[in-house]
């Protein structure tokens, strides 16, 4: 997974409460399970006027040139501004994998639904809680000025934002600690290699006949 120390990035809003994960990634994309290849097909509904499916060519796709991700002011943006309960709906893990293959790395909004804010911390995105007034006014920044970037330390658990004004934001001590060494729950396992491996190795001395049975 990746580590997740400091970012800067430009800004995308999507003013939109309840988003939930099929409009984040559309049911016909659940086929494929390699974590990559979705970034096309982020918001697929809102983002494309015609159907979408995997492995469609983008050349054939018509954008919606009235959705905020095909606006030329927030091409290439990292950061995703969004409403209270995003998210929301089914535990497609889907959803953060499309995320991070489009390139954002942090979420900001007023509230997450609890099966994808967990997911997010798995896959190496950071999800930013803030209180809604802080949400609306970052929503009227962002509108107001083109190119409007903001930087996340997470070590320190500040944003700042392009005026040198910062905010600070919680997050629990040992998703921020995954997040800071790149670990998720394999990584997490693999630290402890060494004692595994010699756990193995004395209990298949200790009981020589169940490890012979598995042969």
């Amino acid at each position: 997974m990746k580590a997740f120390v400091k970012h800067q990035g430009l800004v995308a809003p999507i003013d939109l409460a309840n988003v939930d994960t099929d409009m984040i990634i559309p049911k016909q994309f659940l086929k494929a399970i390699n974590r990559s290849g979705f970034g096309p097909y982020l918001f697929d509904e809102m983002r494309y006027l015609d159907q979408g499916w995997y492995g469609k060519p983008l050349s054939e796709r018509t954008l919606n040139p009235d959705f905020a991700l095909n606006r030329d002011r927030y091409r290439n943006a990292s950061v995703l501004l969004a409403r209270e309960n995003f998210g929301c709906g089914s535990s497609r893990e889907h959803a953060p994998w499309a995320l991070d293959d489009y390139g954002f790395r942090v979420i900001i909004a007023p509230s997450y639904a609890d099966i994808f804010y967990n997911n997010c911390f798995k896959n190496g995105l950071l999800p930013i809680v803030l209180d809604k007034t802080a949400v609306d006014q970052l929503f009227v920044d962002v509108e107001a000025e083109e190119g409007y970037a903001l930087a996340v330390d997470l070590e320190a658990q500040v944003i700042t934002r392009p005026n040198g004004d910062t905010i600070a934001f919680e997050i629990d001590g040992f998703r921020k600690h995954c997040l800071l060494e790149g670990l998720d729950e394999i990584g997490l396992t693999l630290k402890n290699a060494e004692l595994i491996r010699q756990f193995e190795t004395a209990h298949s001395r200790t009981y020589p006949w169940l490890y012979g049975a598995i042969k």
